[in-house]
């Protein structure tokens, strides 16, 4: 009876057998002890000449024609004030203006700006020297701790302003909400962006 029993059904060295055989064809060869073939190389894209206004001045560039408008400004043009968090369009650290619009530069091709107004942090304070409002009240009232997602906040919270949706605390936090702060300092930015948003319709 034990012997019975142990005859039934496939033998474990039979298994192996049977899942080698199955096995995709990169994984037979590897089992076998065969490499597996390489893989195709990846598709070569013509790089394209892009005409860049940003912060008023304007720049020529020789981009793949993927290159997302934060990498041209950070590793291109060496303006390092728009961070790459997420680097999906989740925490709102890139933000910059386009044609005074805030947008996603991780998202959005370099191309895709050619010929635009671009306003990135190192560009919105004015020519004299002095802190935009948003830069002075965020300064006023605490509202960075390491600073890091601050310059996409400040120009999240300028273009707030613009757009009309900062008249309270509860609209603020709304069209604020896709700018994180992992420092967590959100009662800070809406008191600072209270501030400026008089200062700024006064100007």
């Amino acid at each position: 009876m034990p012997n019975a029993l142990r005859q039934q059904g496939p033998s474990r060295r039979a298994v192996f057998a049977i899942a080698a055989a199955a096995a995709t064809p990169s994984m037979a060869e590897t089992i076998a002890g065969q490499r597996p073939a390489p893989s195709a190389a990846p598709p070569v894209y013509e790089r394209v000449d892009v005409s860049l206004n940003v912060n008023g001045r304007d720049h020529r560039l020789n981009l793949d024609p993927r290159t997302a408008l934060l990498d041209a400004l950070r590793e291109h043009l060496h303006l390092t004030g728009s961070k790459k968090g997420c680097d999906q369009g989740q925490c709102g650290a890139c933000t910059v203006h386009i044609d005074g619009q805030r947008v996603l530069s991780c998202l959005t091709l370099a191309v895709a700006a050619a010929g635009r107004r671009i306003t990135t942090i190192e560009g919105l304070a004015p020519a004299d020297g002095a802190l935009h409002p948003m830069q002075q009240a965020f300064i006023d009232h605490d509202a960075f701790q390491c600073g890091y997602c601050t310059p996409g906040q400040i120009l999240s919270a300028v273009a707030c302003v613009h757009e009309g949706h900062a008249r309270t605390d509860a609209e603020i936090r709304e069209y604020m909400s896709g700018n994180l702060c992992r420092c967590a300092a959100y009662p800070n930015i809406v008191a600072a962006i209270r501030q400026a948003r008089t200062r700024m319709e006064r100007a």
